[in-house]
């Protein structure tokens, strides 16, 4: 696994070189500017800089940063727009360097390890706090937007699909865009939220972290968690029950239409393993597991 200057380096090259030489210059700029004291970085930083802070009161937070990018300048202005409603709340922000100050929560433990019905319970509390229509003028992506990677797909491979299965990423693409056509009103979705991106609070409640930002049905966000956590998912006893009660408990909470939520699920599954054969991340087999578990219940 790559560290967080390598993950730089591999993105940016040269460029990303120059940003990670003028980062420690950057850290001291942001925590003169907000009177705060930066402590060690947290372990495991993939792509961008996160470390705990602490204001000249005592009190703590978080300081993120990464190489400048579009992506980022969305997490930020999403993070605006949820203001803290089941989300972790944004303290300060310069859109132009990509530097986030966000409240720190605690104990922040993820769903990772906790028993999948229980994990489920708490993701499916989180999710209707956020949906609520975009009034803004950010121009955020939307869900149709996503959907090029299939198109994509088959322009880097001539028509092909690569190591994928054509039959697969065909009937995938079909129930994508079909559903998008008959889609609900569009609010802004958190993007990417699975068991990693929510955390505990002392209060026992749980908030998301790290949105994408993205316009689409509610229905939607159900993707990321239905295939997460990886490799976890595929190592329990029988992964296909377990993907049933789960799509049963996002039926009875949300009131979503079993065909819908199964259908995102399938094609988001494929459409992920997409996005890996594109990057090069070794996960798209496994996503490709998921997406099999998810056409079969259909």
């Amino acid at each position: 696994m790559r560290n967080f200057s390598e993950t730089i380096l591999a993105l940016y090259g040269e460029t990303g070189q120059k940003w990670l030489d003028t980062l420690p210059t950057l850290l001291s700029r942001y925590a003169g500017r907000w009177n705060l004291t930066l402590e060690a970085p947290f372990k495991n930083l993939s792509y961008n800089y996160v470390a705990p802070v602490r204001h000249f009161d005592g009190s703590s937070a978080v300081i993120k940063i990464g190489f400048p990018n579009d992506e980022l300048r969305s997490k930020i202005a999403a993070l605006r727009h949820f203001d803290g409603q089941g989300m972790v709340r944004l303290l300060n922000a310069d859109e132009e360097n990509c530097v986030m100050l966000l409240e720190r929560i605690s104990p922040g433990e993820t769903l990772w390890e906790m028993e999948d019905e229980q994990a489920t319970a708490h993701l499916l509390a989180v999710m209707p706090k956020l949906w609520k229509p975009y009034q803004g003028d950010y121009p955020f992506k939307k869900v149709g937007d996503w959907g090029c990677g299939f198109s994509h797909l088959r322009k880097r491979y001539d028509g092909g699909t690569g190591n994928l299965d054509a039959v697969l990423v065909d009937i995938a693409e079909n129930i994508f865009f079909e559903l998008l056509a008959s889609s609900d009103e569009p609010v802004l979705l958190h993007g990417d939220l699975h068991h990693d991106n929510v955390l505990s609070t002392e209060q026992r409640s749980y908030l998301a972290i790290d949105p994408k930002g993205i316009l689409g049905e509610p229905c939607y966000e159900i993707g990321a968690f239905l295939r997460n956590p990886l490799p976890a998912l595929l190592e329990k006893e029988n992964p296909r029950k377990l993907m049933r009660r789960r799509v049963d408990m996002i039926v009875e909470h949300l009131g979503f239409d079993r065909q819908r939520v199964t259908g995102w699920g399938f094609s988001q599954a494929v459409l992920s393993a997409i996005w890996c054969d594109e990057d090069g991340v070794d996960f798209a087999e496994m996503a490709i597991m998921v997406a099999r578990i998810l056409k079969d219940i259909l």
